[in-house]
């Protein structure tokens, strides 16, 4: 089968296309035909090894697993003899935990692993396009015990975590502001945000508007300065923070009443469900940026890099819209 395989750390042009073995399923493992993936922030930083700190999990000085990519959509091809929940042809989506793999043709998962069943109505595409930002968007989200009438700010608003977190605080009942560039406003918007500050002219911790809740998917808001826009008891949400922010997060904590929140997203097959069934009923959908051919990745690699993408980047492989 087809994989793209990592076995450097470095810029794009470590991944390479290669044929290596095709999975056959442990006992209680299904082997699923990839039909999409995606390029996430997770991605690129793995390949870059960044922070170096994730090197000591992950390899020191090279991936242990070589095969990239943590969300797939796709059809289940063969099951173990133990497996009673899944059959073969039940069209899925999920995501593959720390053991990666979902760069490849086919990926051989406990029948237990984060993944339910695709809604018939929304491509392979489009599936696969959930699981990142919604997972981590929905982790963070009832972390911080979103209510009804809360008013939310998410920075970031029109990323892959982002418009997930526009569309769940909404479905919660929250007031949310968007922030994001002149160039998505109309998208944050189209999503259901009451507000859209475009950062490029105003910055939002320059008003006298309270929050209850900042979400910060990308890292790049300041703690400090976000901080003073929360009501009393307020909670900040770094979704994506690197060591500045933590550093920041820390001296808030102890001078301030501001809780924050950080670490790293559960991925929980009820949260899973749970888009699933919003999906199903239009309270959520898919935004997807661009889709690139397995063919491509290097190059859906060096775009999401820049970090300028609207929602998510899609990795399709062969006839993966015939199949939706």
């Amino acid at each position: 089968m087809r994989a793209i395989v990592c076995e450097s750390y470095g810029p794009p042009d470590v991944l390479r296309l290669e044929e290596v073995t095709k999975p056959a399923p442990k006992r209680e493992e299904i082997v699923v035909k990839i039909l999409a993936t995606a390029v996430n922030s997770a991605d690129w930083r793995m390949r870059k090894g960044e922070p170096f700190p994730v090197r000591f999990f992950f390899g020191l000085t090279k991936p242990r697993r070589p095969v990239l990519g943590g969300v797939f959509a796709g059809v289940v091809e063969e099951i173990g003899q133990d497996v009673s929940g899944l059959r073969a042809g039940d069209a899925v989506f999920g995501v593959t935990g720390m053991t990666f793999g979902a760069y490849a043709d086919y990926i051989s998962l406990p029948e237990k692993a984060v993944l339910t069943f695709k809604p018939p109505a929304i491509s392979f595409e489009e599936a696969a396009s959930v699981p990142f930002g919604g997972l981590t968007a929905l982790h963070f989200l009832k972390k911080a015990n979103i209510e009804s009438g809360q008013n939310v700010l998410i920075y970031g608003a029109s990323g892959a975590v982002g418009t997930a977190a526009v569309q769940l605080a909404k479905h919660y009942g929250a007031l949310v502001t968007g922030v994001c560039s002149t160039e998505n406003v109309a998208l944050v918007r189209s999503l259901g945000a009451d507000h859209v500050i475009d950062y490029k002219k105003e910055d939002f911790t320059a008003s006298d508007e309270q929050y209850d809740m900042i979400f910060d998917t990308v890292g790049k808001a300041s703690v400090l300065s976000s901080q003073k826009r929360l009501k009393k008891n307020g909670r900040l949400i770094l979704g994506a923070s690197g060591l500045s922010q933590m550093w920041q997060s820390v001296t808030a904590s102890i001078t301030t009443r501001t809780k924050v929140i950080s670490g790293v997203s559960a991925e929980r097959t009820d949260h899973l469900i749970t888009l699933k069934e919003l999906l199903e009923t239009g309270a959520f959908r898919p935004v997807i940026d661009r889709c690139y051919p397995l063919e491509k990745i290097v190059e859906a690699h060096r775009y999401v890099e820049k970090g300028h993408k609207k929602g998510n980047v899609v990795i399709t492989m062969a006839k993966a819209s015939e199949n939706s």
